[in-house]
C-alpha cells in the first residue's frame, strides 16, 4: 500500500511540477538553463562540499576504534542523501542503509543507531532554527507578499517545534529500552535479548550527549558551515543562469527550500512540492518564475548527477559489504547478500 502512495505521489508532483513550467513560459526557462550550460553540472557537484561537512560532523559523535574514516563516512552521506532524495521513503530510510552498512563494517550496533538517532536530532533542531532565521530575514522586508509568506511559514515551524522539544525530552528518558521491556512482558520474556540492546542504544546516546565540546561544535560550527556550503551551490546556479544575486539570498532561499522540501517527505524527490517552493520563495526574494524553475531545473540536474549514481553506490555497497564480526554481531541477526 505504501509503495502505491509513493507512486500516486510522485506521479502527482511530477504533473505538478510539469505543470508550473508550462505555465511559466517553458522558453524562458530553457534559454536560461542552456545559457547556464555546463556551469550548472558544476554547480551540482559543488554538493560534496557540505556532504563533505556532513560527514566530519557525524563522525565527532562516534568513538572507538572502529569508528569509521571521514571518507567512509563521506561514502554513507552520500548514499543516504541519495536514498533519502530519489526514493519514497519518507527521508528516512538512507538512514536505515546507513545503519546496515555501519553495522556490517564492524561499528557496534548500539553506537552506530545511537549516532544516527543523534544526527538526525542535531540537524533538524539546527535547521529549525536557521529556518526561523530565514522567516525573520522575509519578514523584514516591506512587501505584504513577504509578509503573508514568512507568516504561513513561521505556523509551520511553530507546529513542528513542540515535537522536536518532545523528542529531545523522551530520549533521555531511555526510551528504547522502556519500550523493549514493554513488549517483552507482552510476549512472555521472550525479548530478553532485544531489551539489552535497546538498553544499549540509550546508554549510547547518552554518552554522545554527555560530550558537551562535540555537541557545541557540531550545532554552531558544523551545522553553519554545512548550511553555507550547501548555499554556496544555489549560489553558483545562479551566478552561471546570469542572476546577479547576494550570497545572503541564497542562503535565505536554501534553508526554506530545505524546509519545504523536508515537509513533503512523502513525495518522492519533493517532485513538483520543490519547484512549487523555488517559484513561491523565489518571487518573495525578487526573483522572477523562469529564473526560479531553472534553478529548480539545476536541483534536478544535482539528483542525475550525485544521487543517481548513490543508489548504485548502495546496490554495489549490499552486495559487497563485509560481514558482522563475532564481537559485534548481534544474536540472531541476519545479514542479507
Amino acid at each position: 500500500m505504501k509503495r502505491y502512495l509513493g507512486g500516486a505521489a510522485a506521479l502527482a508532483g511530477l504533473i505538478t511540477a510539469v505543470w508550473l513550467v508550462a505555465h511559466e513560459n517553458p522558453g524562458a526557462v530553457v534559454a536560461l538553463m542552456r545559457t547556464a550550460g555546463w556551469g550548472l553540472s558544476i554547480a551540482a557537484m559543488a554538493h560534496v562540499l557540505p556532504m563533505i561537512a556532513n560527514s566530519r560532523d557525524w563522525q565527532t559523535l562516534i568513538r572507538g576504534a572502529n569508528r569509521p574514516t571521514l571518507c567512509r563516512m563521506l561514502h554513507l552521506v552520500w548514499i543516504r542523501e541519495s536514498v533519502n532524495s530519489m526514493l519514497p521513503v519518507a527521508r528516512i530510510g538512507g538512514e536505515v542503509v546507513s545503519f546496515r552498512l555501519m553495522a556490517r563494517r564492524g561499528l557496534r550496533p548500539a553506537t552506530a543507531a545511537a549516532s544516527i538517532i543523534v544526527d538526525m536530532q542535531l540537524t533538524v533542531i539546527s535547521q529549525l532554527a536557521f529556518t526561523l532565521g530565514s522567516i525573520g530575514y522575509l519578514a523584514a522586508q516591506s512587501s505584504s507578499s513577504m509578509l503573508r509568506l514568512s507568516a504561513e511559514l513561521a505556523l509551520g515551524a511553530a507546529v513542528l517545534a513542540p515535537f522536536l522539544i518532545l523528542f529531545a525530552l523522551v530520549q533521555h528518558a531511555r526510551p528504547f529500552e522502556r519500550m523493549a521491556r514493554f513488549v517483552n512482558r507482552m510476549c512472555g520474556g521472550q525479548l530478553a535479548e532485544l531489551v539489552g540492546h535497546s538498553g544499549r542504544i540509550d546508554q549510547s546516546m547518552k554518552l554522545i550527549w554527555r560530550r558537551r565540546g562535540v555537541i557545541l561544535r557540531y550545532v554552531f560550527f558544523w551545522q553553519p558551515v554545512q548550511c553555507l556550503l550547501t548555499a554556496l551551490e544555489l549560489w553558483l546556479a545562479l551566478h552561471f543562469l546570469g542572476v546577479t544575486a547576494g550570497f545572503g539570498k541564497a542562503v535565505v532561499l536554501e534553508l526554506l527550500i530545505q524546509a519545504v522540501s523536508s515537509a513533503a517527505f512523502f513525495v518522492p524527490g519533493a517532485l513538483g512540492v520543490q519547484e512549487g517552493g523555488f517559484v513561491l520563495i523565489g518571487g518573495a526574494l525578487g526573483f522572477d518564475p523562469a529564473t526560479s524553475l531553472a534553478l529548480a531545473g539545476s536541483r534536478r540536474i544535482r539528483d542525475l548527477i550525485m544521487f543517481l549514481p548513490g543508489l548504485v553506490a548502495w546496490q554495489v555497497a549490499e552486495a559487497t559489504g563485509a560481514s558482522y564480526p563475532p564481537e559485534s554481531r548481534p544474536a540472531g541477526a541476519r545479514i542479507s547478500p
